[in-house]
């Protein structure tokens, strides 16, 4: 209570905006990269926080990120955007075990991996390409 914000860390400011989101007990919340600016340890405490919440409250997220290994982490289904267009949409563990859409198998391969340092990755080709 008497702390600024500029006071508190990047963890913490993210376990303040999910208790403010929960105030009004909603059914859905829109998470938009909840994780970005946090640390690995501190990534998964927020996701293990937010899995803990849904679990127990019943809620139901639209989460957006753009970073793979988060989305991973959330159960159900998982739609990716392409251009503007729901590319594919499919229960976590299919789409990332086979997905369908090329886009996607690109967002795969050009994840950071331990074992592909310093490897070729083909540039994404978009409308005009």
């Amino acid at each position: 209570m008497d702390k600024y914000p500029h006071e508190f860390s990047g963890g913490q400011r993210q376990r303040i905006c999910i208790a403010r989101a929960l105030a009004s007990e909603p059914k859905i919340i829109v998470c938009d990269e909840p994780t970005s600016a946090l640390d690995v340890s501190v990534q998964s405490q927020v996701l293990n926080l937010m899995t803990d919440l849904q679990e127990d409250l019943g809620l139901t997220y639209l989460f957006i990120s753009q970073d793979l290994t988060v989305v991973q982490h959330m159960k159900d289904k998982i739609g990716v955007l392409y251009l503007g267009r729901l590319a594919e949409e499919a229960p976590t563990e299919v789409l990332f075990q086979s997905p369908k859409h090329p886009y996607i198998q690109m967002l795969f391969d050009a994840a950071p991996r331990l074992e592909g340092f310093g490897r070729e990755v083909e540039p994404p080709k978009g409308r005009n390409s």
